[in-house]
């Protein structure tokens, strides 16, 4: 009779193997959803949440808490707003929570300048 032992082994380092590969993986996955999430607040809040001008005011290099707790109280009409109840109540309490990670991760800095307006057209 052969001994399972061997196949087992084989199996659970490749099991192993495999955890490991696809945990960088999802990481990234969800680093890429988060920031996918966080564009949508580009119009108004600048590229990457650095606002021109601080008006509406830059989510860059904020605290995450803050954050988290000013979209949900956006959401639920416990802070007025023109837009931004509107816009918060369109993410689940778990996508807010990546946008506001998100946010917090970025470096505050100076907006990005828009390219020149090109003439002729």
């Amino acid at each position: 009779m052969r001994s399972a032992i061997p196949r087992t082994g084989a199996w659970c380092a490749g099991l192993a193997l495999a955890a490991t590969v696809t945990v960088p993986v999802a990481a990234q996955d969800q680093a890429t959803y988060a920031r996918s999430l966080a564009a949508t607040c580009t119009a108004c809040h600048g590229t990457d949440g650095r606002s021109v001008g601080g008006i509406p005011p830059g989510l860059a290099g904020q605290n995450k808490d803050y954050l988290l707790q000013a979209m949900k109280d956006f959401k639920t009409g416990k802070r007025g707003a023109t837009i931004m109840h509107q816009h918060a109540k369109g993410y689940t309490d778990e996508q807010l929570e990546l946008i506001a990670g998100y946010f917090a991760s970025v470096t505050p800095g100076p907006a990005a300048s828009a390219p020149a307006a090109r003439g002729g057209y």
